[in-house]
């Protein structure tokens, strides 16, 4: 245990179970999993880790859940969890997903103040506050929580929408992509840079069930001028029967494109405005 002058107040014993913890448990953690390192009663694991919150040695993320402070944070009360380790435990199963994980892998320059979540845990909002953080919370079946990456935060992996999941979801639903405007920029990114794989997108849209999916991204390639064509006619193939919108957030009418099936409510950047 390093030498900081906070700690000067704590007796040998809270000392030592503060060592135990900061060692074993990285991310937030319950009064079980203290109780599992600290090889002692829940009840009594539930009173020292409120004890040690109270006086700044943990932080109280939540009702239950705890995560250590850094023994070097100047003012420990404002110290705040990883975000991301946050919804990992708060909202699991879940996933890292939409504008957050386009963040990640380079595909928006966009920033975005609230993290994505995709959970299979229905939540009674949709915007979640933690620690300061808002979460924007999606919900989904568990069985469509595929096509994740494990990537590391601190000594805590947590799950991502790899690339090409992640286009899927924003196709699906291009709120969770900063609106379809911003959807076809990252479609543009996805589609030049090393993270594309078109079988693979077409794997993951048929997983997913969701036809309007390939009504979107037929659209948008044509509409973008990418150098498609297989995908293209791909798409054309798997697009649902009837209309959906191309961006359901927006209540705008918009022209009707038979060819796709939309009723193209927003104006996105196309070849020949490019």
């Amino acid at each position: 245990m390093p030498d900081v002058p906070r700690l000067k107040g704590l007796g040998p014993r809270n000392r030592e179970r503060l060592v135990v913890l900061h060692r074993a448990l990285s991310g937030p953690f319950t009064a079980e999993d203290a109780a599992a390192v600290l090889e002692v009663p829940r009840a009594e694991a539930a009173r020292i880790a409120g004890y040690l919150a109270s006086k700044g040695w943990l932080s109280r993320v939540r009702r239950g859940l705890f995560t250590v402070v850094p023994l070097e944070a100047e003012v420990p009360e404002a110290w705040r969890a990883d975000p991301w380790l946050v919804a990992a435990r708060v909202f699991a199963p879940c996933y890292i997903g939409g504008w957050s994980a386009c963040e990640h892998w380079g595909l928006t320059e966009q920033l975005f103040r609230s993290v994505l979540v995709v959970s299979a845990t229905p939540q009674r909002r949709a915007r979640v506050a933690v620690q300061g953080t808002e979460f924007r919370v999606v919900t989904r079946r568990p069985e469509v929580l595929f096509g994740t990456r494990k990537v590391w935060r601190g000594r805590e992996r947590v799950d991502v929408s790899d690339p090409t999941r992640t286009i899927v979801d924003v196709l699906d639903d291009p709120s969770i992509g900063g609106g379809i405007r911003n959807v076809a920029d990252i479609l543009d990114e996805y589609l030049s840079g090393e993270h594309r794989d078109d079988k693979l997108l077409i794997s993951y849209a048929d997983q997913l069930g969701n036809r309007t999916v390939f009504k979107r991204l037929g659209y948008l390639l044509e509409a973008l001028g990418s150098d498609a064509s297989d995908l293209i006619e791909t798409s054309l193939a798997r697009r649902s029967a009837g209309l959906a919108k191309l961006d359901p957030s927006i209540d705008s009418a918009g022209r009707i494109t038979k060819r796709w099936g939309l009723r193209v409510n927003a104006q996105i950047r196309t070849v020949a405005s490019a």
